[in-house]
């Protein structure tokens, strides 16, 4: 069942994907998404999956089946949108599916896939759920998950400007462009600071003579030194391109996704790549990201690597 409606915003580009399924979650995804297809400009489609797993023989799942019927789902969407202003163009979209399958494949082609942390099934307790974790993994667009309110942390990290602030993870050793390129233009969209944070291995560890390793507080500084400018030599090109973004380099020590979780607190987005660049290709999540999903106190954008030549 596929339904499009005109509003205020239409434009040209890759479209906006949200998710509902009727959840307080997704509600929330579905208010981020429609700020994220105004500020690019592009149509938003509203799409609910609902399950129909019917086993084949050899074991995969059915092919999805779209229905000619009403979705209250999206009955529901759609009536809580008449009226409001400055929509994007909407376009209202159910299908019958695994949503851990379906939600990445109708995410391809898109600009973008945004849905809530927590849907309604599984364990309330848990913070992040198998669909967000199977869009962060295998959608070919960003993914961007929007944490619940007891999630999200309500007092901004101390060291961070006022104002709005977008917060990027940086591998300065192996930057995946992608996401760096992402972080940019979200801010600029926004009109916000970059938040860039490149952590680097703490402690570091000389050998002594007698074969015991201790710390070295000068190897530590140099390493500090060493991936704030390979954090300078990543980040210039963008600066270039983007004047005007104003750019915080916090470079520090220890475990990436610890410092990351507290500078998302009060932030507008966190973006982070899907793996890192020294993992093999293919659709997987680095340590840090998987760390991060389902802590951070904001919505987390994860952006997948350029394919693999060939």
């Amino acid at each position: 069942m596929s339904e499009s409606v005109s509003g205020n915003g239409s434009g040209d580009g890759e479209r906006v994907v949200a998710a509902v399924d009727g959840s307080a979650g997704s509600g929330r995804a579905l208010e981020w998404a429609l700020t994220a297809a105004r500020l690019r400009g592009v149509p938003l489609r509203i799409t609910h999956v609902r399950g129909y797993e019917m086993p084949l023989v050899d074991g995969p799942f059915s092919s999805v089946l779209e229905r000619t019927e009403s979705d209250p789902v999206l009955d529901q969407v759609r009536a809580a949108l008449v009226g409001r202003a400055d929509l994007p163009e909407l376009e209202f979209v159910g299908v019958d599916g695994s949503p851990g399958r379906e939600l990445p494949r109708l995410g391809a082609g898109a600009g973008l896939l945004v849905l809530g942390s927590r849907g309604r099934g599984g364990f309330a307790s848990l913070l992040l759920g198998s669909n967000g974790l199977a869009c962060a993994r295998e959608a070919a667009c960003p993914v961007v998950i929007v944490p619940r309110p007891t999630a999200a942390g309500q007092t901004a990290d101390p060291g961070a400007a006022a104002g709005p602030r977008v917060v990027l993870g940086l591998s300065a050793p192996a930057p995946d462009e992608n996401s760096v390129a992402f972080a940019f233009a979200e801010a600029e969209r926004r009109g916000a600071r970059l938040q860039v944070v490149a952590a680097y291995p703490w402690p570091v560890l000389s050998c002594t003579p007698a074969g015991d390793f201790v710390m070295n507080a000068v190897a530590d500084q140099e390493t500090e030194r060493d991936y704030g400018e390979l954090a300078d030599d990543v980040l210039t090109p963008y600066l270039t391109r983007h004047p005007e973004v104003p750019v915080d380099v916090v470079v520090a020590p220890g475990d990436a996704a610890r410092h990351l979780v507290e500078a998302s607190q009060g932030a507008d987005l966190l973006v982070v790549g899907r793996h890192r660049r020294r993992l093999a290709p293919g659709r997987i999540l680095g340590s840090v990201t998987h760390a991060v999903l389902p802590h951070a106190g904001c919505p987390v954008a994860v952006v997948p690597p350029e394919p693999a030549a060939g």
